[in-house]
């Protein structure tokens, strides 16, 4: 399951959570800001951790009205333990997802 995630929505979280000022350059530093992210248990309805394997973090450049006005926006690619009901991988997205768009 994949879901889009603009970088200013990410800085933004991990400000609230952390109370640092990130700067995402690149799909590390979201790999990094988002792992910041999910080890905040308490926003989310348990451990995220017990039922990903992994996130895998791409980007890509949208440009709203010009080639020089774009923004960069991470795909995040979550990638489930076998016996995870999609209920359950559903509940985990839309958390994360609520959680960014109230910061």
């Amino acid at each position: 399951m994949k879901i889009k995630v603009d970088s200013e929505r990410i800085v933004k979280a991990v400000r609230k959570l952390h109370g640092i000022e990130m700067v995402l350059e690149n799909v590390e530093d979201a790999k990094e800001a988002l792992n910041l992210i999910l080890k905040k248990k308490d926003i989310f309805g348990g451990d995220p951790s017990d039922n990903l394997k992994d996130v895998i973090v791409s980007s890509i450049q949208e440009y709203k009205t010009s080639a020089v006005d774009y923004r960069l926006v991470f795909l995040l690619d979550f990638v489930f333990q076998e016996q995870v009901a999609a209920e359950v991988k559903v509940a985990l997205i839309k958390e994360l997802q609520d959680f960014f768009n109230k910061v």
